[in-house]
C-alpha cells in the first residue's frame, strides 16, 4: 500500500466515525503518515518532522527518517536515540565530538535507514514513558515499513548516554507486554535485533552521584525544575525519588534474559559522568545469560568521547560495521 492509499484509508475510517446524535466527527489522529522525503544529498533522503505518536496532554512525538537513496529493496533500519541525562536534547542533535549528521549519513552510506527519535523528557513524564515512546516509534516504523522500503525484520537501535540506557532497555524488553505502553501504532512487535550502547547507564542503583561542573546548569536552565527536586538524572527519571525499587525498575541490568539481541558496548575508560563500571555491570549480566556481546574500551575517552576525538572515525565505523553485520543475519 502506498503512502497515499494508506492516508486515504485512514481518512475514510476517520470520517465514518459517528458520535451520539448521528453527527459524524472524525477522531483525533493517533499518528501521521510519513509523507514524502526530501533529498539532502546523493546519499540520503529524509522524511522530517514525522509525528509517530500523540498522547493526550503532551506534545506530539516526532522522528526524522533518513533513507539511503542508492539502496535496492527493503533495507535494515536503526533507531538512533539521543542523550541528555533524560533532561535535555532532541533527535537532531549529536554530541559535540561527533560531526554533524555523521551517524545518519554513515548508516545511509552502509545501506541502512535511520530513524532519529524524540522521546519525553523526565519532567514531562517519569519512566517508563521514555521506553513507551521508543516502543511506539518501533511499531510505527513497522506500520509503514512497506512505504519506507525498510525490512521490519531487521531493526536495530543505537544510542549515546541516556540514549544508550534507553536502547539497552528497548533491546531487553521486546517481549515484555507490561512495558508495551499503548501509544501510537498497535499490532506490531517492538523487538529489535541489535543494540549499540555508547556509555549508557546500566544500573541506576549503582551510579555514583554526578559531579556537575560549575556553570553547566545555570539558573535560567533549572528554573522549571520543581522546588526540592534533585538534579541527579537517575532520580529525576523516576519522578524525583531515590527509592531503590524504582531505580532498579528503570535499569537495563534488571531485564537481561537469554533471548536478548547482540550488544555492542563502547565506553571511555576516563568517563567522569558515567563510569566504565556501568558497562562492566551490563556486560557481566549479558555474559551470565549467554547473550552475544562485545565491549570496546576507548583509552583516554571521557563522556561523549571527549579526549579521544582523534578516534571518533574508528568508533563510529565500529558501530556501523556491527550493525551492518548483525542486521545482515537471517
Amino acid at each position: 500500500m502506498s503512502v497515499d492509499e494508506a492516508t486515504e484509508a485512514y481518512e475514510t475510517k476517520r470520517m465514518n466515525t459517528v458520535r451520539p446524535g448521528g453527527v459524524e466527527v472524525p477522531p483525533f489522529p493517533v499518528f501521521d503518515a510519513p509523507g514524502f522525503p526530501g533529498n539532502v544529498s546523493d546519499i540520503s533522503a529524509v522524511h522530517r518532522e514525522v509525528t509517530y505518536a500523540r498522547a493526550i496532554g503532551f506534545r506530539p512525538l516526532k522522528m526524522d527518517i533518513w533513507l539511503p537513496r542508492q539502496a535496492n529493496g527493503p533495507v535494515p533500519l536503526v533507531v538512533w536515540v539521543h542523550g541528555g541525562a533524560f533532561q535535555l536534547g532532541d533527535r537532531r542533535e549529536l554530541p559535540p565530538t561527533f560531526a554533524p549528521d555523521s551517524v545518519f549519513r554513515l548508516l545511509n552510506e552502509a545501506g541502512i535507514a535511520c530513524a532519529t527519535v524524540d522521546y519525553r523528557h523526565c519532567l514531562e513524564a517519569p519512566f517508563p514513558a521514555q521506553l513507551h515512546d521508543l516502543k511506539a516509534a518501533v511499531r510505527y516504523l513497522r506500520e509503514f515499513a512497506a512505504d519506507l522500503s525498510v525490512d521490519p525484520g531487521r531493526f536495530g537501535a543505537w544510542g549515546e548516554s541516556a540514549g544508550g540506557h534507553l536502547v539497552a532497555l528497548l533491546g531487553l524488553t521486546g517481549n515484555r507486554g507490561d512495558l508495551h505502553g499503548g501509544l501510537g501504532a498497535q499490532g506490531h512487535s517492538s523487538c529489535i535485533s541489535a543494540v549499540v550502547d555508547f556509555y549508557g547507564v546500566s544500573s541506576l542503583v549503582d551510579i555514583p552521584p554526578m559531579e556537575t561542573p560549575a556553570g553547566l546548569f545555570p539558573p535560567a536552565l533549572t528554573a522549571a525544575v520543581p522546588a526540592g527536586m534533585p538534579l541527579q538524572p537517575e532520580y529525576m527519571l523516576v519522578g524525583g525519588s531515590d527509592d531503590p525499587a524504582l531505580l532498579a525498575a528503570a535499569s537495563p541490568v534488571s531485564y537481561v534474559t537469554a533471548d536478548a539481541p547482540p550488544f555492542l558496548l563502547i565506553h571511555g575508560d576516563s568517563d567522569g559522568l558515567v563510569p566504565h563500571s556501568q558497562t562492566d555491570l551490563l556486560a557481566a549480566a549479558l555474559a551470565d545469560a549467554g547473550v552475544e556481546h562485545e565491549v570496546v574500551t576507548i583509552e583516554g575517552g571521557d563522556h561523549c568521547f571527549f579526549g579521544a576525538e582523534e578516534q571518533m572515525d574508528a568508533i563510529l565505523a565500529a558501530a556501523v560495521n556491527f550493525l551492518s553485520e548483525t542486521l545482515a543475519r537471517p
